[in-house]
């Protein structure tokens, strides 16, 4: 299953060109994979009220065109792997079927201390069902 999440594009987003500075495209991504994963199930403040989080620790980026001052974008998120250790997600930033921005992003998940820890059997479930 993919997750869509449409965006506009504010002037907060851009630089003075009126182009969208790069790192935003990692906040919006970012906001996808958080939509995505409330969508599975999975409530985040329950994972840390048990010592466990999310936490990116790899992302590959590939910025192939620019998005501008009130461009509508979709960010469009699903599960590619899943381990017992880590969620490997494939996103995009699109307008209008044309790719601006793809990503692979690796998650963890941590425990208390930040020590890589295998995700709960029922995160892992839930994820799976939702890639």
């Amino acid at each position: 299953m993919t997750h869509s999440l449409p965006i506009r594009i504010y002037y907060e987003d851009t630089d003075m060109a009126g182009i969208v500075y790069y790192a935003n495209y990692l906040k919006f991504i970012e906001r996808g994979r958080s939509l995505m994963v409330q969508g599975a199930g999975i409530n985040q403040l329950e994972m840390q009220a048990i010592g466990l989080t999310f936490a990116v620790k790899r992302v590959e980026a590939d910025y192939l065109a620019s998005a501008k001052l009130m461009d509508e974008l979709c960010v469009t998120t699903r599960v590619s792997d899943i381990s017992g250790a880590k969620v490997v997600f494939s996103q995009e930033v699109v307008k209008a079927d044309k790719v601006l921005f793809s990503a692979i992003v690796t998650v963890v998940c941590l425990k208390d201390g930040g020590k890589i820890t295998r995700f709960p059997a029922d995160i892992r479930s839930k994820l799976a069902q939702s890639g």
